[in-house]
Order: structure tokens, then sequence, then C-alpha cells
């Protein structure tokens, strides 16, 4: 009950800033809960920035913030040693990757190079600067944004980084009556100042500790297999999810089973979250005629229930 509680007012909390998205901001706590890394991808101005500030405030982490841009070097993330006569010697200056929250705004902006600087830092928490292997800060997060591919300016992420994503959303435009809210209400960046911190480094890993700790049956991870087994099938996708996706999904469903008050993994919070933590590691068959996120529910659709 403990844990509910703790989880319930980190939803609430971010709900008053990003309003009209409940769905959205369950999947943002599952995804940090899951100890993974979360892109948001959509249009410029519904709030991609805005629930990345929410979101590192709320769970009391300490955030830095990068604009990706084309002229983005890879020593802009990690750091650079600088020589300091006073001393001698170089010294290094770490970047702002070494930071709990590092929002990676518009990340796919920056050119291919800069990104795969990412690489390393969000798979195994380090990062390798002039020959020296540095640990980041426990926990690690990356929350990044990106505008659709087809706007100018943007270079596609490579699928390799992509893969590093434990989740992908979209927040989309309001409805009608979240958007009266906005167009009365406050500034929602003069909110964020407002939020309080209402996890403390214990209590997070307190609550990652509980995700990890909950109940997979036989019969559901039979049906966990079967989902993967039909994006390899060459039926719905042109490659199949990896190992490492699959361990991703088990953590996100779990992640979603605890947010949901239950102590074990039922299908419905592998259908919750399976779009989001798969969509974006897959791409549909030439004659699909649809996206990736409906080509995933279409597949679903054709896996029987335990």
């Amino acid at each position: 009950m403990h844990a509910q509680q703790k989880i319930k007012s980190l939803l609430d909390q971010l709900n008053t800033v990003i309003v009209g998205k409940t769905a959205q901001v369950q999947d943002c706590v599952a995804c940090l809960l899951a100890g993974g890394h979360l892109l948001i991808e959509d249009v410029p101005g519904v709030g991609k920035t805005t629930l990345a500030h929410a979101l590192a405030r709320t769970f009391g982490l300490q955030f830095a913030r990068v604009q990706f841009t084309a002229d983005l070097m890879p020593s802009d993330l990690t750091g650079v040693s600088v020589y300091e006569r006073g001393k001698e010697a170089f010294v290094f200056h770490p970047g702002p990757v070494f930071a709990q929250v590092l929002l990676a705004d518009e990340i796919n902006r920056a050119s291919p190079k800069t990104q795969s600087a990412l690489l390393e830092a969000m798979e195994e928490k380090q990062v390798s600067v002039e020959g020296e292997t540095r640990v980041l800060p426990h926990p690690f997060f990356v929350i990044a944004t990106q505008n659709p591919h087809d706007q100018l300016g943007t270079f596609a992420l490579p699928e390799s980084q992509l893969d590093r994503f434990l989740m992908r959303i979209s927040l989309g435009y309001p409805d009608r009556g979240a958007e009266r809210l906005l167009l009365a209400g406050s500034d929602r960046r003069d909110m964020l100042d407002g939020l309080l911190p209402l996890l403390s480094l214990d209590d997070l890993a307190a609550l990652q500790h509980q995700v990890l700790a909950v109940h997979t049956a036989e019969p559901l991870l039979n049906y966990v297999q079967d989902l993967i087994a039909a994006t390899r099938s060459g039926r719905w996708f042109l490659q199949g999810l990896s190992p490492r996706a699959g361990i991703a999904l088990m953590r996100a469903a779990k992640a979603q089973a605890l947010i949901e008050g239950r102590d074990y993994v039922a299908p419905d919070d592998v259908q919750a979250i399976l779009p989001q933590t798969i969509a974006h590691r897959l791409v549909p068959v030439g004659d699909a005629g649809r996206g990736a996120v409906e080509q995933v529910r279409a597949m679903v659709e054709s896996v029987p229930l335990p």
C-alpha cells in the first residue's frame, strides 16, 4: 500500500502539469520505475520538454538539459580535459551527461556521431573519455525528445540507439477540454517551479526493487514468448525482436503491474505497454499499409491469450 500511495502521488502531481494525457504520463512513470530510458516523439509545442522537466522534478533527481543541434560535438556531452596552469595538469570538466536525468532535447537534430556518444552511457552507465572510463551517477535516465523525421534538419536515430530506449511515446494534441484549461490557465512552465520532489533516492531504489520482484507465471511467459515469436515470423515485421527487447518488455510489464496495484503480471499489463515498448524497434513489412504501432496492435489481436 505504501508503494501505491507513492506512485499515486507521482501520477497526481504530473497530471496537474500535463493535462489530458493520463495514459502517457503513466507510461513515463512505468518507464522510469523500470530503470529504462524514455523517448518522446511529437511535433513541437505539445509539451514534450515540459513533461521531461516535470518528471525530473517529481522524481527528485539531479537534472541537466542539452539542446541538440547540428553542430553539437560528443565532447559537449561527455566533457573535456582542460590544462590548468595552477595545477600544472589537465583537469577533467564533466559534461551534462554526468547527471541523474539528462534531457536530450530534439535529439534527432544532432549528427549521428553525436547521437552515438550516448550509446555507451545509456547501456553501460559509463562513458569513456580520453582513454579513461568514468562511471555515471546512479540512477541515470535519459529522457529524449525528437521531432518527426519529415521536419527539416532532422537525422533519423540509428537502430542501435532506438533499441536503448525502453519506451517511445507520443503526446499528441490535447482534446478540447484539456486545451481549454491550457488556454485559460497559467503557463505550464511556470508551474514547474512549484513541483515538489516526491521521492528520495532510497524511495526510488525501493520502488525499482519492487518492480523486479513482481511475479511472472509460466503461462504469462509463454504468452510473451508467443508475441516475440510473432514479430520474428516475417508476417508482420522485417526483423523480429531481439532477446534484449524481450527483457525490456518484461521489465516494462512488471512496472505496469506495480502501478496497477498487482504483485504479478497479467496479460493486460503486457498489452498495455506493448506498442510503446516494441514499436520503435520494428519495421513493418512492405505491404502492411500501416505504421509500426498499428501493426503491433494488429499482431496482438492474432496471438491467442494464455
